[in-house]
């Protein structure tokens, strides 16, 4: 009984933590209507200037409660000033764009801020002193709880209050509600919205360095705390309710609670029981706690406002035989190449056919997804532990893993009719959570974080035709991309992508199309993951990470979601410059995340969309200038 109390009170203490993340997440998104994937820098950013402060810079600080406090607020300073520089220089730029190319932006911004910490402040951990005056600890039963956690506890709800009090009865809070209900009108009434969204956006990135700050007396400061945090802060937010600060807190309460009973449980399991539980809420409520409707936050309707069709159907067949010509002579040079750019080559492929399986659902379905590296992981195990198991060739293992693939998304897929928008997405990353978990704790199967190696299902002698048979299957999945949006069946899904009430009214089975669409693209998903194992002989948890997810959302975004090549842009730019900076650039995840929220501003609908910003641009000057041969 005295365990449990102790475990209860440190699941209440974490959950503070939880919710000033995301506290900050739901003002930015409320104001702003940016999913801010870099929400975790600026936690991060606030516990590693603190942390040197009183560390390094003047240890006399950690010796004094009130300067440590003060250091503590210098650390939501400064991530606060961070977080006015971001929306100066990229979020204000990014607020004509769809939601998911916002995401994609900020998660440059992630990678560059990543990198200038880690020049700034150094690769090490750092050890703060612990606070003064609450270096104790209090005795309950047999067992002791830290006083510094007891006052944790006691901040989330002092946060709560004062956030309600500042929203409810000051002028600045009523224009932030205002704004969070309909941003053009309040402009109408003569309200600037810019200074709102810039002072949301300084107070949310606040809260976030406060609540890395108030992490330090408890854990050191390093340059993997931004991961470790922001994606739990996503699940509080989504189950809280989109832009619900209320519902924010009952939800991280909610997720405190659970990792108290998981830790003291079963804590191989902890993260699989915290996706569990956002998915049971959002399965029984799709809008979360106290969110509205997931209509109102749809980030795939964003994309319709990039592009109502699917671009590039309507290029003639000579341009398509181009462009597939270009594809297979850039896949031949690479051979040429050596050894090097051939597995490069190979990658790219891989990637092209993840991504394409994930640009179907988007394109022409409008649902999106943060964890579609679960059904790649799917293939790439089924691949492997069939040939390893029962000695299955390539084409059999090649089956296998689409048939692990397909038989979770078409349980799975359920959830998909009910869902949508960010919910959608977070589900998504939910089922790719649990799939990482089993793979890392099902050692005996899985082979645990070691994996299965020595996996030998292409040969060397097989590997001219292992290339030939990617670059047969890129230019497939392609070329079925442009069959299916030029059909009856790709017309019928982006009707229900686009106005579902009124494809439903017409006799359209919009729920039938949403889960058939995500099935087959779960399936190419998995297809491109048995490739993965085959061509690199073995697989890891990690082919169900979040970066893996993210690697396909920015394979399909940079080259342009409604771009038929976009995937194949996308793949080769991205593959190509992750290869070649690494291996010449130390420092080079912040040139790319430099590069992504440059293409992202320029350009929102991809790289394929560049010709159409120049031509906008050379339309303009052509108007100026005869204007000012005229003025002389």
């Amino acid at each position: 009984m005295t365990f449990s109390v102790v475990q209860l009170l440190g699941g209440l203490s974490y959950a503070t933590t939880l919710f000033l993340m995301a506290a900050g997440l739901t003002l930015i998104f409320g104001v702003t209507r940016i999913v801010n994937f870099a929400h975790g820098s600026f936690f991060m950013l606030g516990a590693l200037f603190t942390a040197h402060w009183v560390t390094n810079w003047f240890p006399a600080w950690g010796e004094s409660a009130p300067l440590y406090l003060f250091a503590i607020l210098l650390g939501a300073a400064c991530a606060g000033l961070a977080g006015a520089i971001a929306e100066f220089f990229l979020l204000r730029r990014m607020s004509g764009a769809p939601e998911l190319y916002q995401l994609v932006a900020t998660f440059g911004l992630t990678l560059a801020m990543h990198d200038a910490m880690q020049w700034f402040f150094g690769p090490g951990e750092v050890f703060a002193p612990r606070f003064p005056g609450l270096k104790g600890a209090v005795q309950i039963g047999d067992e002791f709880f830290p006083v510094y956690q007891l006052v944790m506890i006691a901040l989330g709800p002092l946060v709560w209050g004062g956030l309600h009090l500042l929203l409810r009865r000051s002028l600045f809070g009523r224009r932030l509600r205002a704004a969070t209900q309909d941003r053009s009108m309040l402009a109408a009434l003569g309200v600037n919205p810019k200074p709102l969204m810039l002072g949301a956006v300084v107070l949310g990135c606040a809260l976030a360095g406060l609540g890395g700050a108030l992490q330090l007396p408890r854990e050191p400061a390093h340059l993997q705390m931004d991961t470790n945090v922001i994606v739990e802060t996503f699940v509080v937010v989504v189950m809280g309710g989109l832009g619900s600060i209320g519902g924010a807190f009952v939800a991280a309460l909610l997720i405190g609670l659970v990792h108290a009973l998981a830790i003291s449980v079963f804590p191989q399991a902890t993260l699989v029981l915290v996706f569990l539980t956002m998915a049971v809420v959002l399965v029984i409520r799709p809008q979360g706690i106290s969110g509205m409707s997931a209509a109102a936050h749809e980030v795939g309707g964003g994309l319709r406002e990039v592009a109502q069709k699917f671009r590039g159907l309507s290029l003639g067949r000579l341009w398509q035989s181009a462009l597939a010509l270009g594809l297979v002579l850039l896949a031949g040079l690479a051979w040429v190449g050596g050894p090097y750019w051939q597995t490069l080559a190979a990658d790219a492929l891989i990637l092209m056919i993840f991504g394409i399986s994930l640009q179907s659902m988007m394109a022409l379905g409008g649902l999106v997804s943060f964890g579609h590296a679960a059904f790649f992981a799917l293939g790439g195990y089924g691949a492997a532990l069939s040939h390893s198991l029962w000695g299955a060739s390539l084409p059999v293992a090649l089956a296998a893993g689409c048939g692990a693939a397909l038989g979770v998304a078409a349980v799975f897929g359920a959830a998909v009719v009910r869902s949508s928008g960010v919910y959608l997405a977070m589900l998504s990353l939910a089922l790719a959570q649990v799939i990482w978990a089993t793979a890392t704790q099902w050692v005996s199967v899985t082979g645990g974080d070691n994996g299965l190696i020595g996996l030998v299902l292409v040969g060397d002698a097989g590997r001219p035709l292992f290339y030939t048979l990617l670059l047969a299957l890129a230019l497939l999945s392609v070329f079925a991309l442009r069959h299916l949006g030029r059909s009856v069946l790709g017309a019928a899904l982006q009707a229900g992508r686009d106005a579902p009430l009124r494809a439903a009214a017409s006799g359209l089975r919009v729920g039938w199309l949403k889960y058939r669409i995500f099935v087959e693209s779960a399936v190419l998903a998995g297809l491109a993951g048995g490739l993965f194992a085959a061509h690199k002989g073995a697989v890891f948890p990690s082919l169900a990470a979040v970066s893996t997810s993210v690697d396909a959302l920015l394979v399909v975004l940079l080259g342009g979601v409604h771009q038929l090549w976009g995937a194949v842009a996308g793949s080769v730019v991205l593959s190509y410059a992750s290869a070649e900076l690494g291996r010449e650039v130390t420092y080079w995840r912040g040139l790319l995340g430099v590069f992504i929220m440059l293409i992202m501003v320029a350009a929102p609908s991809g790289l394929l969309s560049l010709g159409d910003f120049l031509a906008r641009l050379g339309r303009r000057r052509l108007r100026a200038y005869p204007a000012s041969e005229g003025a002389r």
